[in-house]
């Protein structure tokens, strides 16, 4: 059930409400115009969350990736997480996973040929995926994590929210989970529940439309994870090992594929050191260990290892319909490349006015 994983330190709401009122100065201060966001010349879709913890955005970046990069030379940035590094850093294909962090370095793997760039400085990290003597030259940059990061004015703004933790049963930090309030959800063109049940029904994605109260232009789609049909060679009783924010989906999930096996869990991003292997080698007790592909970067010095695939699945058969509003954009804003120039403002663009009346043409037929 949505909103069943929220957990509230009732306590703690009075330092909510003070970084409530600092975060809503901050946005207010954008949308005036007292801060500037920066308008590129070329395709930038942000995927973000309001939230702290995963809402899937690395499997619906990697869904980007794959919808996009037939046509497109696509180039994501991100801010890096845990990475030793600072700055700017384009990765290679021998970067270590500690320079760009452990999210981009498994899209750099899954994605060879990707421009993958980490920078905190979210418009420098642009102006640097722009440059001329980057080739091929970046026709799209994907924006992983940015949602609060409003320097940068993207064409798309795509807002992730977890099934289970659904943003208005939470509360603001340090209370609950949210990092703004959740007015900041009128920023987003698109909506996507991730995570949800594969049979979610009807009356539930009503409720949740109804609940989350946007606007009209703004598209709302709910997606799933996809697992293999069959993961074989898996021997009795395996050992799940995961290092993500909400795993409960996933265990659901997998116990229709592999009926019986042990889970071991750890916080989002957790960095195993040694002692961790050694235990998870312990209890596994020579049966194989299953985990993420996020989880596999950080997970080194483990026998019997096996990779579970992630994919991102519409419901309702709409994966069409958002795919079509997200290479329209693209193609849109690419031929129309040569009419605008950079500029620094503070309201919404003109590629954001663009999509949202193709969204309107859309509904209309």
């Amino acid at each position: 059930m949505e909103g069943d994983h929220i957990k509230i330190n009732y306590w703690l709401l009075p330092l909510s409400w003070l970084y409530g009122l600092g975060v809503s100065i901050r946005n207010l201060m954008f949308d005036m115009g007292m801060l500037k966001s920066q308008k590129f010349d070329i395709p930038i879709i942000n995927v973000g969350n309001i939230t702290v913890g995963g809402t899937g955005k690395t499997p619906h970046t990697e869904y980007l990736i794959r919808l996009l990069e037939k046509d497109n030379q696509v180039a994501v940035l991100s801010r890096g997480y845990k990475r030793k590094s600072e700055g700017y850093v384009l990765a290679a294909d021998n970067t270590a996973m500690q320079e760009i962090g452990d999210e981009p370095y498994q899209m750099k793997h899954k994605f060879p040929h990707i421009h993958m760039a980490v920078d905190k400085d979210r418009c420098n990290g642009v102006r640097q995926l722009m440059k001329d003597d980057l080739q091929p030259p970046t026709d799209v940059i994907i924006l992983d994590d940015a949602y609060q990061h409003r320097y940068v004015q993207a064409g798309i703004n795509i807002l992730l929210m977890d099934y289970h933790r659904l943003i208005y049963f939470d509360k603001l930090l340090p209370a609950g989970r949210l990092r703004e309030p959740i007015s900041g959800r009128i920023r987003a063109d698109i909506v996507i529940i991730t995570k949800c049940p594969r049979y979610i029904t009807p009356m539930d994605r009503r409720g949740i439309v109804q609940s989350l109260d946007l606007g009209k232009w703004q598209e709302v789609f709910f997606t799933t994870y996809k697992y293999p049909e069959k993961l074989e060679g898996l021997g009795e009783n395996p050992l799940l090992v995961t290092g993500i924010a909400s795993p409960e989906q996933m265990e659901y999930d997998l116990r229709k594929i592999i009926p019986t096996f042990e889970m071991m869990s750890f916080p989002d991003h957790h960095n195993f050191t040694e002692q961790d292997i050694e235990n998870i080698q312990k209890k596994a007790a020579g049966r194989t260990i299953l985990t993420t592909e996020k989880d596999a970067t950080r997970l080194h010095g483990l026998d019997g290892v096996k990779v579970i695939p992630i994919e991102v699945e519409f419901l309702e058969n709409k994966s069409k319909e958002f795919n079509q509003i997200i290479i329209n954009y693209v193609k849109q804003k690419r031929s129309h490349a040569h009419i605008f120039t950079p500029h620094l403002h503070g309201n919404r663009n003109s590629d954001t006015g663009r999509v949202r009346s193709h969204q309107a043409s859309h509904r209309k037929h």
